[in-house]
């Protein structure tokens, strides 16, 4: 069951939902980001600079959360998101590899 953020637990993240939210190539490059930088990083979601509108930016950062690879945690008036890399290392083994072993577009 998801927690009150929308996180979903270890156990309840399936390879579907993580797969649909890496088919896109910003919200891959957030996780890449994400991946590069030290362990326990936290940045808010206008920090990575997508060339979107703020309402796409939501709704991507939701697509991350909700399929289980970032966490995000409300500082004030942002979010901050944080990469659950030993979450997603448990779950889907050298799957964040992968993705940051992706040349950028």
């Amino acid at each position: 069951m998801p927690d009150d953020e929308g996180h979903p637990a270890v156990a309840e993240m399936s390879l579907g939902p993580v797969l649909s939210a890496l088919a896109d190539p910003l919200r891959r490059r957030v996780v890449r980001e994400l991946a590069a930088a030290p362990d326990g990083t936290a940045r808010t979601c206008s920090s990575f600079g997508l060339p979107v509108s703020k309402a796409t930016v939501t709704h991507h950062f939701r697509a991350l959360r909700e399929a289980g690879l970032i966490r995000q945690v409300a500082r004030g008036n942002s979010r901050m998101a944080t990469l659950r890399r030993a979450d997603l290392e448990q779950r889907f083994p050298g799957l964040l590899d992968v993705v940051a072993a992706e040349p950028e577009d």
